[in-house]
């Protein structure tokens, strides 16, 4: 089961972070770069979750988002996918900062497929610096908006 860990700093508060990881608005394909229209479906939304299929025709998954604003943390959980199988899933956790926040995250994969086990192989080699790249470049378009 890979797992890794980063954490990215951005000049956004905790609330402006956690509206960017959970607004599942029509515009979210256009913010984060592994997320296609076509790879997008909103299943039901609550005040505190929401059911979400997202991805790309590479990679997709369902997943059963989970916030707290007070704790200020993420939980994504892959309820189905074409790579990944059960326990896999991001965790963020937000932590505020003399001038922002920093953005704790840990993505867990347990292969499923043939590619999820290539894929999954890479990510302790790989998954932390192209991942919170990704994840920089996210943040830094979201401040700048």
């Amino acid at each position: 089961m890979p797992t890794t860990r980063f954490t990215v700093h951005t000049s956004m508060s905790q609330a402006d972070v956690l509206g960017l990881l959970t607004d599942f608005g029509p515009d979210r394909a256009k913010h984060w770069p592994n997320v296609d229209e076509a790879h997008f479906t909103v299943h039901e939304l609550g005040t505190d979750w929401a059911d979400v299929t997202e991805g790309t025709a590479m990679g997709w998954e369902r997943e059963r988002y989970t916030w707290d604003s007070v704790a200020a943390t993420v939980s994504i959980d892959t309820v189905d996918s074409n790579l990944w199988g059960p326990g896999s899933g991001w965790r963020y956790q937000l932590t505020p900062t003399d001038g922002g926040t920093d953005v704790h995250v840990t993505l867990t994969r347990t292969p499923k497929s043939w590619r999820g086990k290539l894929v999954g192989a890479l990510i302790p080699i790989v998954g932390a610096r192209v991942l919170g790249r990704q994840f920089q470049s996210v943040l830094r378009n979201a401040e700048s908006r």
